[in-house]
């Protein structure tokens, strides 16, 4: 089954350690989605693979310093999103093209 999930974060960079997991979230969502804004990242991934990547991102976040949300857009979200502004984004269900 694949899912398309909305990952936003913030991550407090007061320290070292905190601008630390701030790239290790970062990298961990660029392998799996689309940045669309600084800490936003659109998915489209198996359930399987979205287990995984979640166990990984709570064990890489300090849940009392850093924020981090999920949103499950369901089916037919492409009617769920508008966009306004500049747009950087691709076909998410397009070819990938590299």
């Amino acid at each position: 089954m694949i899912m398309y999930i909305l990952i936003t974060y913030d991550v407090s960079t007061e320290t070292r350690e905190g601008r630390k997991r701030l790239r290790q979230v970062a990298k961990t969502c660029e392998n799996i989605g689309q940045r669309v804004q600084n800490s936003v990242f659109e998915c489209e991934i198996s359930l399987a693979d979205f287990t995984k990547v979640k166990a990984k991102l709570l064990k890489i976040i300090n849940k009392e310093q850093d924020n981090l949300r999920i949103y499950y857009m369901g089916n037919h979200w492409q009617k769920k999103i508008e966009h306004f502004g500049i747009d950087k984004s691709f076909d998410i269900q397009g070819p990938l093209i590299v």
